[in-house]
């Protein structure tokens, strides 16, 4: 069985990490891919596909394979069985929020959801999903994209090679 974890990541930071780690630990998983979107449609992002892409496989190196996802909705990524027994990785934060997702009882006749749960989230789960629970610093994509916009030191919300890129690439700024 494989762990599929998805988003724009945006930039991906230490949180991602955390639960990518925690699923590979806790969960029924042989590998773990991550899928970079593409065109995701419900959320703008600021830094391109291929900078995005290459941000999570420094992000991931090691964890996880990158793959880039071309569909802009999870339930594009997933239909048909293509990943065959599969996981859905999700952090507590989108599975308050899945039942917004585009058909949400589609992605679950095609995949098993697995939530990583923390503490300030609800502990009610969509039905049939697994938990799991990880300790994530409180890191979001916005906060890091705020830092380095203002000049300030990102290096306790991402992994070494994420801030690199950023800082290379002067993106963000």
């Amino acid at each position: 069985m494989i762990g599929l974890l998805g988003g724009r990541f945006d930039p991906p930071h230490n949180g991602h990490v955390a639960l990518a780690r925690a699923a590979l630990e806790q969960l029924p998983i042989d590998s773990l891919q991550v899928l970079v979107a593409a065109r995701p449609e419900h959320q703008l992002t600021e830094a391109g596909f291929r900078d995005r892409t290459d941000m999570a496989t420094a992000a991931f190196d090691g964890i996880a394979k990158v793959i880039p996802d071309p569909f802009s909705f999870t339930v594009d990524s997933v239909r048909g069985g293509r990943w065959g027994d599969a996981f859905f990785i999700v952090g507590a934060d989108q599975a308050a929020v899945f039942d917004t997702w585009k058909e949400p009882e589609e992605i679950l006749r095609w995949v098993k959801l697995a939530v990583g749960t923390r503490s300030g989230y609800p502990d009610d789960l969509p039905d049939g999903a697994t938990a799991f629970h990880f300790d994530s610093p409180d890191i979001s994509g916005t906060e890091v994209r705020e830092r380095v916009a203002l000049g300030e030191q990102i290096d306790d919300l991402v992994p070494p090679g994420v801030a690199q890129i950023i800082e290379e690439r002067g993106l963000y700024s």
